[in-house]
């Protein structure tokens, strides 16, 4: 149960892929298929996002998160990165005993 709402908790990652992971990401583009190097950029910016939102919901007092979800937009600026925002209501629950 609900006790108190906190506001909005928030974990943003700024990410760019490595030279590597840019000239095999622009070559896969061209043949097709998964990028294996981005997901796995992906999934640890993701990662990253989360655990920045759980430290911010901590901080405002929380101890749970509701409705959580990710956004992403890409920011161009001599060359290009990602990034990655997790949000969700701060909230404060009840244990159950």
């Amino acid at each position: 149960r609900i006790k108190a709402y906190k506001g909005v908790a928030r974990g943003i990652i700024g990410r760019a892929p490595t030279i590597t992971q840019g000239f095999l990401g622009r070559l896969k583009s061209i043949v097709g298929g998964n990028i294996a190097a981005y997901a796995k950029t992906c999934e640890q910016a993701r990662q990253q996002a989360y655990d920045a939102l759980l430290q911010h919901a901590r901080e405002m007092g929380a101890n749970a998160i509701v409705g959580m979800r990710y956004d992403a937009s890409e920011v161009v600026s001599e060359g290009f990165a990602t990034e990655l925002l997790c949000y969700g209501a701060a909230a404060v629950i009840e244990q159950e005993q």
